[in-house]
């Protein structure tokens, strides 16, 4: 009898999944340093863009020098730091070039396994077309990075909030885009459920990275540590619309107003714990699958501690523990959030077709 082997593709192995892990965890620790970074006010003590050469800090005291003299160059330096010693320019240095050391790391630690993976055939062809992809993305990242910080050196004594927004998502999404390929890798069986649970699942994770995006806003306009009352803001629940909308056009104000982006900061939140929580009651009432009604459940208690954490942060004028912290666990949200919409979204695994053995051919 000719054996005929039921599938020509390697299945993902072990190693690939711990792979995929370990970069999933480099990036949830690369947007921490990168928060870290924003919140020291480091992201513009570079000033040049040397993907190869600035993988080495300066390595005298001229080179520290000849560092320092770029960075009293730009208007950061000249309009809120003059005066800056060596000592502490080197605090803000270390941040940003450990922030962009981690993004080369990744780099390093995607691409090397990946390639060996391809050699070793042990990816199927949907999944290289997918990883591929991700590549593509975390070689656009580092161009999306340098343009953000490109934003803070000639005019603004920051980078723009739109830019630092952009680079934030894309992160993000990097990163929901590894999640939910490992999900998919596990082979689960599809869970029966109605199709108001799946379509709040995946509502409640468009709406994560809209909050993710505002957030990334609020930080880009310092606007967390301004109207830090809870649960009025400016003085009321809801502000005046001639405070809201004052700039021209209308639209703008919802990026470049710092009350107005809070508002739909806090706005946003709401709605998140809402249906975070009405989707948990909806699982449950509806006897959905353990998996799904805990899925559910964890979710909606993530958006509860996030909602506590964002309050004292506000109250507190963002200390950078607790911001820290507000940003760990909307990276924790945003993966019970993937993982919610993959379980109510899995496909039954195809089974393998049976091969006819010709006649002529059987034992």
């Amino acid at each position: 009898m000719t054996v005929v082997p039921a599938q020509q593709a390697a299945p993902p192995t072990i190693a690939v999944r711990w792979w995929l892990l370990s970069i999933a965890a480099l990036i949830a620790i690369m947007v921490l340093v990168g928060g870290a970074t924003r919140l020291t006010e480091s992201g513009l003590s570079i000033v040049e863009w040397k993907p190869v050469t600035g993988t080495l800090p300066p390595l005298g005291e001229a080179q520290w020098t000849a560092a320092f003299e770029a960075y009293k160059t730009i208007p950061q330096y000249r309009e809120l730091n003059a005066g800056m010693s060596l000592d502490q320019f080197k605090t803000i240095f270390w941040w940003e070039w450990s922030h962009r050391l981690l993004g080369r790391v990744i780099g390093m630690a995607y691409l090397l396994p990946f390639l060996w993976f391809l050699w070793r055939g042990a990816l199927s062809a949907e999944l290289k077309r997918r990883l591929w992809l991700i590549f593509g993305l975390g070689a656009l990242q580092g161009a999306v990075g340098w343009w953000m910080v490109a934003s803070g050196l000639t005019q603004r004594t920051e980078v723009s909030q739109y830019r630092l927004a952009t680079h934030l998502v894309l992160a993000l999404v990097i990163f929901a885009a590894i999640v939910w390929t490992l999900r998919r890798m596990a082979g689960r069986p599809p869970a029966i459920v109605s199709a108001r649970l799946r379509i709040t699942s995946i509502a409640l994770l468009v709406l994560t990275f809209v909050q993710l995006y505002v957030g990334a806003l609020v930080a880009g306009l310092r606007a967390g540590r301004i109207y830090n009352t809870w649960p009025e803001i400016d003085g009321a629940l809801i502000p005046s619309a001639a405070r809201l909308f004052f700039e021209e056009p209308w639209w703008r104000n919802l990026f470049d107003n710092p009350l107005t982006v809070q508002f739909e900061h806090r706005m946003t939140a709401y709605a998140l714990l809402v249906l975070a929580i009405l989707h948990a009651v909806d699982a449950i009432r509806a006897r959905a699958a353990t998996a799904v009604i805990s899925g559910a459940v964890w979710l909606a208690a993530a958006m509860i501690l996030q909602a506590v954490l964002g309050i004292f942060t506000l109250l507190y004028q963002v200390p950078i523990d607790l911001a820290l912290a507000h940003q760990a666990v909307a990276m924790v949200v945003l993966t019970l959030a993937i993982f919610q919409v993959e379980r109510l979204a899995a496909q039954p695994q195809a089974t393998p077709r049976k091969l006819s053995v010709p006649a002529g051919q059987a034992g």
